[in-house]
């Protein structure tokens, strides 16, 4: 098996990358293909927006403002690509709140595997301040949305496989209906 397969185990979260970056042509074409995953009605609940250059220092002012500190947060510093995703909810009789924003996450994750796949360093980041209101604010999302995280992205650094992440135990992970 290759291909995916191998994408999958491959996979790893990058914390430090280079000041390299894809560019914006690169990164629409990896989005044209992590917008394939499954999407019950075919809603397209979620949309990205790109940051770079001084866009991270507007996200880093609103990251502070939300945990009440002055000044700008270093945190969308590290990398000098910052993808955010962003669950755009659809109103659906057929299609629930929490699918739609699975279909928004899987994009996340498919886009950070292509990224990888494509040579890049790749971390989700999270944290509390997602749904702050001057974060929210920053990224100027609407009443149906709602900010997942950011896709951090950079170039990977040089560094050994052997620090490639634990087997998973499937059959832990697996089991029948009772």
């Amino acid at each position: 098996m290759a291909g995916a397969f191998e994408a999958a185990l491959d996979r790893r979260s990058w914390s430090k990358v280079t000041d390299d970056a894809p560019t914006h042509r690169e990164l629409l074409e990896l989005v044209a293909a992590a917008g394939r995953v499954a999407d019950h009605s075919s809603l397209q609940p979620w949309r990205l927006i790109e940051l770079r250059g001084d866009d991270r220092e507007k996200l880093g002012r609103a990251i502070n403002k939300a945990e009440g500190d002055k000044g700008s947060s270093s945190k969308p510093l590290r990398a000098p690509l910052l993808i955010a995703v962003v669950a755009s909810y659809r109103k659906s009789h057929k299609v629930p709140r929490w699918e739609q924003e699975a279909v928004a996450s899987g994009v996340a994750h498919l886009l950070s595997l292509l990224l990888d796949e494509a040579g890049w360093g790749v971390i989700w980041r999270t944290g509390g301040y997602t749904r702050a209101k001057a974060v929210a604010k920053a990224h100027g999302l609407k009443k149906n949305e709602e900010l997942l995280g950011w896709l951090y992205v950079g170039g990977k650094p040089p560094r050994s496989r052997e620090g490639r992440r634990k087997t998973i135990d499937a059959r832990r992970l697996v089991s029948r209906m009772p």
